[in-house]
């Protein structure tokens, strides 16, 4: 009974014997698979110089990369984060120096550096002096080779040579020398209501740009009415006005006004002292009460403090 059941139990039909040595054959094959793969796949060629070109490639774009973050890092906060290894710098870019009175004739390489002149510039210099070269008054200063428009400007209003260093040029004989009086160049006061940019830019510490901008301000105001409002130049510090005041002078002090009965928002709100908020309600108030009667009743609208007030009277008129 029980031989009969194993038996029975055990018996396979043909399909399924057929399946069993199918599953066989496929677990040999997997199992074999690791061993044949390898004959089926043809091995790679190695090109050993291609791999150290591409490796000498990636060291030379590291190395690059390296220089310009360091070029980055370097930068001192007076031009952009990153800089071209081949860029050119302008004229205007030149470091300015440090402006102070000297003689020409005297003043060691150090001086000169420190006025901002190129190494180049001072090698000339000093070759002129060393071959018996003088300078007997500022302008001659602009005569040497390699200065620069701008540095001549800068430099020559602070250009002093003294009396002694001049004559000490002629020969000792029995004629008489020429009397050379020491001559210093200091800009004469200027009329800021009529002064251009050259006057400007003569002065100690102001540059082409903020007499530039000197002039834009005047413009805007209609002109200045004491000395003092030169001072509100945007950029101008305290210590430079400070500095440049003794040679200001205000010789015609009259100024454009504008109506404040015929006047627009729009031409009013142009003007430095006037805000749009201001102008409009200079406006608006005129709209609801008719023209104003005085220039005092400016003070009637809410806006307009004592200090924008007297600011603004020069400017203003009926």
């Amino acid at each position: 009974m029980g031989k009969n059941f194993i038996t029975e139990y055990l018996h396979l039909t043909k399909k399924q014997r057929n399946g069993t040595l199918a599953l066989l054959l496929l677990i040999v094959g997997i199992c074999l698979l690791p061993f044949i793969f390898p004959f089926f796949i043809k091995p790679l060629s190695t090109n050993t110089a291609l791999f150290e070109k591409e490796i000498a490639t990636l060291k030379t774009k590291q190395v690059d990369s390296s220089f310009t973050d360091q070029r980055a890092a370097s930068n001192d906060g007076h031009s952009p984060l990153y800089e071209p290894v081949d860029r050119k710098f302008t004229p205007e870019e030149t470091f300015k120096g440090v402006l102070f009175y000297f003689n020409p004739n005297t003043l060691d390489a150090a001086g000169w550096k420190k006025l901002g002149v190129r190494e180049k510039t001072i090698i000339t210099i000093q070759k002129y002096i060393s071959k018996g070269g003088k300078f007997y008054k500022p302008e001659d200063l602009g005569k040497i080779f390699g200065l620069s428009a701008a540095d001549k400007e800068r430099l020559i209003p602070f250009v002093q040579i003294e009396k002694a260093s001049i004559a000490a040029n002629y020969p000792t004989n029995n004629y008489s020398k020429p009397v050379v009086e020491k001559k210093i160049y200091t800009p004469e006061l200027i009329d800021i209501n009529v002064a251009d940019t050259t006057a400007f830019i003569a002065l100690p510490g102001i540059g082409s740009k903020l007499s530039q901008r000197i002039i834009s301000f005047r413009e805007k105001l209609g002109g200045f009415y004491k000395i003092e409002q030169v001072a509100e130049t945007f950029g101008l510090a305290d210590s430079t006005f400070q500095k440049i005041k003794p040679k200001l002078q205000l010789g015609n002090p009259v100024v454009k006004q504008l109506s404040i009965n015929s006047a627009t928002a729009d031409d009013l709100k142009l003007h430095p002292y006037l805000r749009y908020a201001i102008a409009n309600a200079i406006v608006q108030y005129r709209s609801q009460h008719g023209n104003y009667a005085a220039v005092s009743d400016l003070k009637k609208i809410v806006l307009i403090t004592d200090d924008v007030y007297n600011k603004m009277l020069p400017y203003l008129q009926l």
